[in-house]
């Protein structure tokens, strides 16, 4: 190696040094200047701001939320009971209807001619009886004095009997004709709004035909069924048994669009689906203004109250390396701090929590806090164990 390269080397051999020297020194002046640096994230930077939320216990209100999907209160296809021409239609489409309305008329002439044929029947089988009761009543008297045989008498008592058939017959006949006359005004059988009309004037139809001639639906109230799995159904128990009534909520478009009216749940299904887990649910809202319609996708909330809970926002949670939740808490001396404290003696404590259930953006606590206790809710990056904290504001979430 020559004299030059030497010298090189030396003279980066002592930079060296001296910038290690002088980092070195740097760093122990730091130490010395911020001695409480590794104990708890303190020192010369002071407080860690936060801001928490005193916690309380009250009774809460929350909703078990499910997909639904509306349906009819009821719903009818008409359907001709006799065949015939239909020779006018009665009503509009689209339009409300009552029950009892003719909607439509089928050609009636043919029944009417029936019906009075079965009325000449009835009539002719009245005259028969007539004349042999009279005829009886004679015969009566002659068989008792031998005038006549008593083989006579009893052919009279015979035609009798024959007699009185066939008035039965006959009145049968004709309420029969008198039905199916009556069948050539096809009427509205529930209250409701009606669609469009599948026939025309002058359209032959026939009886029980498959192919209906209209339909009416009534829109006011309105049925929504849900589906729930049993595990749910079960949890939910404690909450709603014993009441009569349990009110439910219901949205539109995933839950951006609230509707107005409050429904009420009218049964749960008694068996569970085979093939799914779930139990289906049906409720009852009103819906004097037609806002919904069949067939519907919605969302639904079934209404759940729980005394006596404490209610946190989620965002002043963290996950524990076991998948359970806990909070920063704060703390002076060892002891809860209350929100009058000194806070610049505040220090802060990771406590596990147990919750009851997720609630839109919060969580139902059922152990771990206390009504008074503060919580950090922003600012928890920055927190370790006994790290001190100062208050920026108190949220009122």
């Amino acid at each position: 190696m020559s004299e030059q390269k030497k010298s090189r080397f030396w003279w980066v051999i002592v930079l060296l040094i001296v910038l290690g020297g002088l980092g070195y020194y740097y760093w122990q002046s730091q130490n010395a200047a911020d001695p409480g640096q590794s104990a708890g994230g303190q020192g010369s930077k002071g407080p860690v701001s936060v801001t928490v939320q005193q916690v309380k216990v009250e009774d809460a209100v929350v909703y078990e939320d499910m997909a639904g999907r509306s349906v009819a209160y009821q719903s009818a296809e008409i359907r001709p009971q006799v065949s015939g021409i239909i020779v006018d239609r009665l009503f509009k489409e689209g339009s409300s209807v009552k029950k009892g309305d003719q909607l439509y008329q089928i050609d009636a002439a043919p029944y009417e001619a029936v019906y009075q044929s079965a009325q000449a029947d009835l009539k002719k089988a009245e005259a028969n009886l007539k004349l042999f009761k009279t005829k009886s009543r004679r015969l009566k008297d002659l068989v008792s004095q031998n005038a006549v045989s008593q083989q006579e008498y009893d052919d009279v008592q015979a035609n009798l009997i024959v007699s009185q058939a066939d008035i039965a017959i006959a009145k049968a006949a004709l309420a029969k004709a008198e039905i199916q006359l009556e069948y050539t005004k096809v009427i509205a059988p529930i209250d409701g709004q009606i669609g469009k009309s599948q026939v025309t004037q002058g359209a032959l139809v026939t009886a029980n035909q498959p192919q209906s001639l209209a339909s009416i639906t009534q829109l006011d109230p309105m049925y929504v069924d849900m589906t729930m799995s049993s595990g749910e159904w079960m949890n939910l128990q404690p909450n709603i048994a014993g009441k009569n009534k349990i009110p439910v909520r219901l949205a539109f478009n995933s839950g951006k669009s609230q509707y107005p009216e409050m429904g009420t749940l009218e049964f749960a299904e008694v068996n569970v689906e085979q093939t799914t887990g779930s139990i289906e649910l049906r409720a009852l809202f009103p819906n004097s203004d037609k806002t919904l319609l069949p067939g519907l996708f919605v969302r639904t909330g079934l209404e759940l109250n729980y005394p006596e809970v404490i209610l946190i926002p989620q965002k002043a949670t963290q996950r524990q390396p076991d998948g359970s939740l806990a909070v920063w808490r704060v703390q002076q001396g060892g002891k809860n701090t209350q929100k009058d404290s000194d806070n610049t003696k505040d220090t802060v404590q990771l406590q596990p929590i147990q919750i009851i259930r997720a609630f839109e953006d919060q969580w139902l606590v059922k152990e771990g806090l206390e009504s008074g206790d503060l919580i950090v809710v922003q600012g928890r990056l920055n927190l370790k164990p006994d790290t001190q904290v100062k208050f920026e504001n108190e949220s009122q979430d």
